[in-house]
């Protein structure tokens, strides 16, 4: 009789936290679409766009009419040492526009640098600033705008939606990776060092005013870094459209970008030079941007910014790794926009049963990630970090993100664990010859 009761107790405590999780998730549902609801009414600016080989220097020409009495150009070392800043900085002296540069960005935009260039910026009474390079340059970038403009509140103050009181200075961007999408979007992602954390400042005043596609500064990418990159923007676009802000533009910006990226990125990452490819990359992109501006992303950010955080790893990298992993869990609630994506990727077609569609798609991703070399665990990931990691993860993405389907504590920490090393026992599919 003890032994019933005991077993009776157990299975009423797992239906207890079964049903708990249930409700928690339901509510935590309605409250992301109604904030889903308020948020597609908020304007988000578009830059104009210049688009082709040749653009930065273009844009470079148009920034100099503009009037400003100094400009900062924000960047890192190795795009200065390779001179591919030259054809903006000789359209700027051109046009007669003063600037300087700020070429000490390291990856992660860690909070200590930023201050510098902050510094530097004032010391040097600029009013503008151009982001060029990847995505730490253009997130550096946005948080020196919104710091300068507001001035006495501090870069961890400035962290969350709207901080900032004044409108930030004006921004134009030329990115050199086809990935991040930060040229049009309206979030800036920085790294606490001091705290082991990554912050996300949010402003549509942020977005730059007019940004350069130019893929003949891409052509230098090393592979891995165009791997990386390129599955950041199939991340943005998918994980937009697979969420609960999802929008009919929105949706055609995703599916626009799954489809070039699926076409192009495989090129891009084996023939380098290939301009073609890279300018539809650089597109896929900002089409994947413009997606996840208004719609927002979920669970595979929400642990690749802890994983960034903690670890320091790459967020192209940290994205392709966990990519696969969501998108097998929120499967079974998102089956018919998986379906649609297969169809967009040219995996399957439109006579195929959604349930067949949404399993090719899913075998995509695992079978593009091969090809482009992308490892199957995490090395740098320890057992003992798990719960704190995904604790923070699942804060993140249930305070912020429509995700299509909840996950727990626990089986976020589960999905982790998938990333260990030596966790991957399943045969990953074959990377196939070029």
């Amino acid at each position: 009789m003890r032994q019933d009761l005991l077993v009776f107790l157990k299975e009423l405590l797992l239906f207890s936290a079964a049903t708990k999780d249930t409700v928690r998730a339901a509510g935590l549902g309605a409250v992301m679409r109604g904030v889903g609801m308020v948020t597609r009414f908020i304007p988000i600016p578009q830059p104009t766009l210049l688009v082709g080989p040749g653009s930065s220097g273009r844009l470079g020409q148009a920034v100099a009419g503009f009037g400003h009495s100094k400009i900062l150009i924000v960047t890192d070392s190795i795009i200065s040492k390779l001179g591919l800043l030259t054809p903006l900085t000789d359209a700027l002296t051109a046009g007669g526009a003063q600037f300087v540069v700020f070429d000490e960005i390291t990856p992660d935009a860690p909070i200590p640098l930023i201050e510098t260039a902050i510094e530097f910026y004032q010391s040097n009474n600029c009013d503008a600033i151009v982001a060029f390079g990847g995505g730490s340059s253009m997130d550096a970038s946005k948080a020196i705008a919104v710091s300068v403009a507001n001035p006495g509140k501090s870069l961890r103050s400035l962290a969350g939606y709207l901080k900032g009181l004044r409108a930030p200075v004006k921004i134009y961007a030329v990115p050199t990776t086809a990935g991040t999408g930060s040229e049009v979007t309206v979030a800036a992602v920085i790294s606490d060092p001091a705290n082991q954390r990554k912050l996300v400042i949010v402003d549509p005043r942020m977005v730059p005013k007019m940004a350069a596609l130019d893929p003949s500064l891409m052509t230098g990418l090393p592979p891995h870094i165009t791997a990386a990159t390129g599955i950041d923007a199939l991340t943005h676009a998918v994980e937009a459209f697979i969420g609960n802000w999802k929008t009919p533009y929105s949706d055609g910006m995703a599916l626009s970008a799954v489809g070039l990226i699926f076409e192009n990125l495989r090129t891009a990452y084996t023939d380098g030079k290939n301009l073609a490819a890279r300018e539809k990359m650089a597109l896929a992109s900002t089409y994947a941007g413009f997606a996840f501006t208004r719609a927002n992303v979920g669970y595979v950010h929400a642990i690749a910014h802890q994983f960034g955080g903690k670890y320091h790893t790459p967020h192209g990298l940290a994205n392709a790794i966990m990519l696969p992993h969501v998108l097998k869990y929120s499967a079974p609630n998102i089956t018919e926009k998986l379906a649609q994506l297969a169809v967009r990727a040219k995996v399957g077609t439109e006579e195929e049963s959604s349930e067949v569609l949404a399993q090719k798609f899913l075998d995509a991703v695992d079978q593009l990630n091969a090809d482009l070399g992308i490892p199957l665990v995490l090395d740098a990931l320890q057992e003992s970090d798990i719960p704190d990691l995904a604790r923070a993860a699942c804060h993140e993405a249930h305070t912020g993100y429509p995700v299509p389907r909840y996950m727990t504590q626990a089986q976020c920490e589960d999905m982790i664990r998938k990333v260990l090393p030596g966790a991957a026992k399943v045969a990953a599919p074959k990377k196939k010859k070029a």
